[in-house]
């Protein structure tokens, strides 16, 4: 594997050091001011292609790298001037020379080279020209941002642009379905794309734009090709498998339309061969467009999802996969002032999973392996309807509904053997999970300009949860001495029924007033009221088949919990010289009761909040940026229930009706630099987190079975983090980066009535190089090291990659990926090696639309992957198996 990576980067060092000659100088305005983001494009006379292009830096400096021997002819365009254009032509070596502009206004071959350009800014805006940087290989919007410099897609469909995550996609500035990147990513046809707009800065509400701080919100639009507009445009796509795997299919249909009143986006996907379009993961933390309003409040309390930890897939990769799903956005312009909105999906997925795990107690060290079969359903739907009314500038009304519903039943046959003072004993388990959650959240906001110096904003948002999750456990070996129980049966048949339901009201009112151009204060008016009902019921079904009810309060629950918090805040902003800064507090009053056991408990306090933050713009792309804040941390109902609650077979929890909130204080430092002229991307993130008080967990522990109470810790829990990453494009069609990140956990609990402090540290170093050639192969390479360090444990993923793509003769493409894995601890007691490999092989003649592929995943046909992960207690390896090698032959046709 080395040697490979040695030829790759080898073959890398030669092409980008090839023969060249570099054309630099500066550009100045006729006062030999530099001019800042100048365009300038290298035009080949004999070819007419564009062979270089590139964008001043601050000094106005730029740098062309051209052919020998060659004539150019060199187009210069700066906003607000006239165009340029100076002929030269190249030898061997190489050429500086300074160019002039003239400022007497704007001609309409300079706004044409703007948009020729593969990579402009407009103000706040980033402009890439999409056809400027595909080879010819690409066929998803996925395909496209990976090639375009200072923009990363990862494994979960989520963008990053100068480091910074993409909240919402658009396409022809309408949101799709809501601005979740990785549909978008993964279904929006690469030959449809025209531009890559990234707006930085970017505020939904335009009439806030500037008064509070949006340095980290990013927006990406996707402008289409006139062709796509005011036509159906598209694909269907069917496929079989080859062979003896003929009962292995894909069919993908995908329509979307586009035009200035309306929009449809229709995408289906029915396999059995693995493809995800959205995992329960990526269901679960849609949000749906909605935000975190009460962000500024300086309180933390968030509803705690009742789910019964339905076993998570590893991306797409599970022994058996089979889904069907549908999903339609559209967008409707009544007219000019109320426009409307909204999407459906739909997905059902059917889905077996064989994991052989470890899992070691940190204190004893006593052990417990599983082998798992597990069979999962699950259906999921996510409904929005949304409105937005704007009759003017001065006021907006905006209305949104969100509706999860979800049914998902998940059933696991394992075998444990558990180790307990070396003493070893093995039993076979049999789980059942049910769990059929709904949820519906509402906005409503309100933004009204009553002049240029005041503004106010009302919003409001309003969530109902209602959640009934079931558990069923059926083992040989009595797991705990619950009250009532029926002991001396041949199996042990435990159940829980449980019953959850939330309403959670957040309200607030903002007024701005505009002190100077470069200054406003803010005081905002909120309040957060949250009522949850919990009930819970532990019962026992005997071998006879009767159900035993278990009655006594201490396994059941019915328990009912009103939380408020009413806050003033002040926040006050000032632009001075090369600093912005915003210093803010806020005033709590803060009410509490819990009604369990036939009596209240109540907790009345008042507290105030600082929170601060420092831009300071060292230059246009070049930021260092600080926050601080201090908030409250409460936990929901889920922890005050104080009966038992069944986590797991091996598991009991009773909540603490006793609980206080902890407080949290933040800091985070942010270093920024983003250079056009050589596309230079330096990004640095550093984040402390302290929690004083912080509710914790006592744990006891009967061999492998744990029974835990939440507390109030007197000790605080620490978090540092920092990541940093440095990537350019040189050379016009090279790109590299390097990236790290660091995480450091210390934590204190109480395990079997010892105080344990156990600390986590997890590293990731990634480095990659990648070529972006129209007529000869393109490479991508890279490494990547994960080192997780846990209590007593260090486990270790060496992982080098690599891609090939080609595009040749006009009509064929080849697009191949592996990856190779070697995963090990500390000792080498474990010790394992696997790798992946996939390939496609696409026919397509120019203008035909009709395109045939024959693709093969996992062609090394690799069984399994490995894993591991840590609790404050334990620590547990991993082994999944996934998929067999799929070969499938489809035809696809473009509308």
């Amino acid at each position: 594997m080395n040697k490979t990576l040695f030829i790759f980067a080898l073959l890398f060092t030669s092409i980008c050091f090839s023969q060249s000659v570099r054309f630099d100088g500066f550009i100045q305005d006729e006062q030999k001011n530099p001019l800042e983001m100048a365009n300038i494009m290298a035009i080949n006379n004999n070819t007419k292609a564009m062979d270089s292009y590139g964008i001043t830096n601050d000094k106005g400096k730029f740098q062309l790298t051209l052919k020998p021997n060659s004539a150019y002819t060199i187009k210069v365009s700066y906003l607000g001037m006239k165009s340029k254009e100076i002929t030269i032509s190249t030898q061997t070596e190489n050429i500086t020379q300074n160019v002039v502009m003239d400022g007497t206004g704007i001609e309409l071959e300079g706004v044409e080279i703007v948009r020729e350009m593969p990579v402009s800014i407009k103000g706040d805006t980033i402009v890439y020209n999409a056809d400027s940087f595909k080879s010819g290989t690409e066929k998803k919007l996925e395909d496209v941002l990976k090639k375009l410099p200072g923009v990363e897609v990862n494994a979960d469909g989520e963008i990053e642009v100068e480091g910074k995550k993409v909240s919402k996609l658009m396409v022809e500035g309408k949101d799709f379905f809501d601005g979740d990147t990785k549909l978008g990513v993964k279904n929006i046809p690469a030959d449809a794309i025209d531009k890559v707009q990234v707006l930085r800065n970017y505020n939904e509400v335009s009439q806030l734009k500037g008064l509070e701080n949006d340095q980290d919100n990013l927006a990406m639009n996707i402008k289409l090709k006139e062709g796509k507009k005011n036509f159906w445009f598209g694909d269907v796509t069917a496929g079989i498998g080859v062979a003896e795997l003929d009962n292995r299919y894909i069919i993908n249909p995908k329509l979307f339309y586009y035009s200035p009143k309306y929009s449809i986006n229709v995408i289906t996907n029915f396999n059995n061969i693995g493809e995800l379009p959205l995992t329960a993961q990526d269901y679960f933390k849609f949000t749906g467009g909605f935000k975190n309003m009460m962000k500024k409040g300086g309180s933390n309390f968030n509803i705690s999802s009742n789910d019964l930890g339905i076993s998570l897939l590893r991306n797409n990769r599970a022994k058996e996969i089979e889904t069907k799903f549908g999903a339609t956005n559209f967008s409707y312009s009544i007219n000019k002032a109320w426009n409307l909105s909204g999407f459906g999906i739909l997905s059902t997925s059917k889905t077996d999973l064989e994991t052989k795990s470890q899992t070691t107690i940190l204190d004893s060290g006593d052990q417990q392996k599983r082998d798992e079969n597990t069979h999962q359903k699950n259906n999921l739907g996510l409904f929005k309807l949304s409105s937005t009314y704007k009759p003017s500038d001065k006021f907006q009304f905006d209305y949104d509904i969100l509706t999860k519903l979800t049914k998902q039943d998940e059933d696991t046959d394992l075998l444990r053997e558990s180790i307990v003072s070396n003493v070893s004993a093995v039993e076979t388990i049999l789980t059942e999970k049910k769990q059929n959650p709904t949820s519906i959240n509402q906005n409503l906001s309100l933004y009204y300009t009553q002049s240029a110096k005041n503004i106010f904003a009302f919003e409001m948002q309003h969530l109902y949860q209602d959640e009934n999750p079931f558990y069923n456990a059926n083992l040989r070996t009595q797991p705990f001495d619950l009250s009532g129980y029926i002991s001396g049966q041949n199996r042990n048949d435990l159940n829980q029924n449980r019953f959850v339901k939330t309403n959670k009201l957040d309200a607030k009112l903002d007024y701005y007033y505009m002190v100077t151009p470069k200054s406003n204060f803010n005081i905002t008016l909120g309040n957060t009221y949250s009522y949850q009902d919990f009930n819970s019921h532990i019962f026992q079904i005997l071998d006879n088949g009767n159900r035993n009810d278990l009655k006594d309060p201490e396994n059941n629950n019915a328990v009912n919990y009103n939380f408020n918090d009413a806050f003033l805040g002040f926040h006050y902003k000032i632009l001075t010289g090369k600093f912005t800064l915003t210093p803010g507090v806020s005033l709590h009053s803060y009410n509490m009761t819990n009604i369990q056991l036939g009596t209240d408990y109540s907790q009345n306090f008042m507290k105030i909040l600082p929170d601060f933050f420092a831009l300071y713009q060292i230059k246009k792309s070049e930021t260092l940026t600080y926050n601080f804040s201090l908030t409250n941390d409460f936990t929901d109902i889920n922890q005050l229930a104080s009966g038992y609650v069944l986590s797991d077979y091996s598991s009991l929890f009773r909540g603490n009706r006793f609980l206080e909130n902890a407080t949290s204080q933040v800091h985070t430092l942010r270093y920024f630099k983003y250079n056009m002229f050589n596309f230079e991307n330096i990004f640095a993130n550093a984040s402390y987190t302290k929690k004083v008080d912080a509710i914790k967990t006592k744990a006891d522990f009967d061999g492998i079975n744990q029974s835990s109470v939440p507390y109030n810790s007197n000790l605080a829990d620490e978090t540092l983090s920092g990541m940093g990453s440095y990537g350019r494009s040189f050379l016009k069609n090279y790109k590299a980066s390097a990236v790290a990140s660091l995480n450091w956990s210390k934590f204190n609990n109480i395990q079997n009535n010892v105080l344990a402090t156990t600390e986590s540290f997890v590293q990731s170093y990634t480095v990659r190089a990648s070529t972006n050639y129209k007529n000869i192969p393109n490479i991508e390479f890279g490494y990547n090291l994960l080192v997780n360090k846990y209590s007593g444990s260090t486990f270790y993923t060496d992982k080098p990659f690599a891609r090939l793509d080609y595009y040749f003769l006009d009509s064929f493409s080849f697009v191949s990926e592996y990856e190779f894995y070697h995963y090990y601890n500390g000792d080498k007691s474990v010790d394992n090696e696997y790798d992946f490999l996939s390939a496609s092989l696409i026919y397509q003649k120019k203008n035909s639309k009709w395109e045939y592929k024959i693709s093969a995943t996992n062609l090394l046909n690799t069984t399994y992957l490995n894993d591991d992960s840590f609790s404050q207690f334990s620590t547990r390896v991993s082994q999944y198996t996934v998929q067999p090698r799929y070969i499938i032959f489809s035809m696809k046709y473009n509308l």
